[in-house]
């Protein structure tokens, strides 16, 4: 049974359960506010995998990059959902989540070290602090939701044992940090499946849906600001317009197309159980990993094209290619669900592999965006004319 929202003292109140067909729920100003402050670790990430990219060590910062995202996507994952299920607003519950977004900016100060040095101390701290207040906010949940305690308590118990096993990591022999890492990212994704199964929580698909397009519309507009800072940079160089402007044409079209394709068709009503909720949550960590990595693949292309870019010309092409494709055939993954194969699914499929095609072009950046501009232009054409099929019928 859902337990009305209680209309106490700001001070405090019982964390019961949201309802979860709770009408006009829609994102509070703190949540948006943790998204912005969020996004501040994922544009010092991208940054530091675009300077490192530029280095020419492509393998070893795409795994970099790969570990540190983790740790951003993970945290607000975690609070986005409990959020969705038991958000009280009341002075405990903001500074708690105050002291998560101070943990993301701790992050965001290591990110740099990690992806250069692979010193993942301070991320580690970071991560650690975030993890540690949403023990709290679940054993909060526990006490004023006794229908759901097993499940509250198993996630307070769960995020907590990880939690020491990080910090233990830190004191481990160099050669067993990736394989110790990769355990506990595989520990930290069984958590919310392990303590569900005690008892599903309550959030809200709609507002599920809402905060992970809200967050992707911040992550897409971080890579144009990134992205324009360094067009900016290379026109203060010798570089003309006309020398980066097919960078520029296709870098924009690029974003745009991926905007567009993100919120072409609605993800509420497919949330409908635990097993689509975590295929979409957990999918959206490519998602995000892949439009933050955009701008550093435009930013080596400009690199590149003023010579201060070491990888090879191939190397270049695909740290901009290869994330758009990946954009791209996930975002289709997640929204099919189990929907037969159909002519959708061919015109996405093809639009990725024509994306990772273009990498052997002497332009790919601008072939990237024709690409994807055609893509966009193929999906709305099919959806309205089976929209049209549909209301005939």
């Amino acid at each position: 049974m859902n337990h009305p929202q209680p209309s106490g003292s700001a001070w405090h109140r019982p964390m019961f359960p949201r309802p979860s067909t709770e009408r006009h729920r829609t994102a509070t100003v703190l949540e948006l506010f943790f998204d912005l402050c969020f996004v501040t670790a994922v544009a010092q990430t991208a940054a530091a995998f675009e300077h490192e990219l530029a280095g020419g060590k492509v393998g070893h910062e795409v795994l970099g990059y790969v570990l540190v995202f983790f740790a951003i996507w993970w945290a607000w994952m975690n609070f986005t959902w409990f959020a969705s299920a038991y958000d009280t607003d009341d002075v405990p519950y903001r500074l708690l989540t105050l002291l998560q977004i101070a943990g993301a900016l701790v992050l965001a100060a290591g990110a740099s070290k990690a992806l250069e040095e692979y010193d993942f101390t301070v991320i580690t701290y970071g991560y650690v602090v975030m993890r540690l207040a949403m023990v709290s906010q679940w054993l909060r949940a526990a006490r004023s939701d006794p229908e759901r305690r097993r499940t509250c308590l198993r996630y307070a118990i769960g995020i907590l044992v990880v939690q020491i096993g990080w910090v233990a990591r830190l004191w481990l022999p160099d050669g067993a940090g990736l394989p110790s890492f990769l355990v506990l990212v595989v520990a930290e994704l069984a958590v919310p499946a392990w303590a569900e199964r005690a008892g599903q929580t309550t959030w809200h698909p709609h507002h599920i849906a809402e905060r992970y397009g809200l967050f992707t519309l911040i992550v897409l507009g971080e890579s144009i600001t990134a992205a324009t800072g360094t067009v900016r940079a290379a026109l203060d160089t010798e570089v003309s317009l006309g020398d980066i402007a097919p960078l520029v044409v296709g870098g924009i079209l690029t974003v745009f197309a991926m905007w567009w394709l993100y919120f072409t068709q609605s993800a509420a009503e497919k949330l409908n159980s635990l097993g689509t909720a975590l295929r979409w949550g957990y999918g959206h960590y490519v998602v995000y990993a892949s439009a933050a990595a955009v701008a550093a693949g435009l930013a080596v292309e400009i690199a590149h094209l003023t010579g201060h870019a070491h990888p090879s010309r191939l190397a270049v092409a695909a740290t901009y290619t290869m994330p758009v494709a990946l954009y791209v055939a996930v975002l289709r993954l997640l929204h099919r669900g189990a929907s037969k194969f159909g002519a959708l699914d061919v015109i996405w499929l093809v639009g990725a592999l024509a994306v990772l095609a273009v990498t052997f072009t002497p332009s790919p950046v601008l072939a990237t965006g024709c690409v994807m501009s055609v893509l966009v232009a193929a999906v709305v054409a099919v959806s309205a004319r089976k929209a049209w099929l549909n209301d005939r019928s």
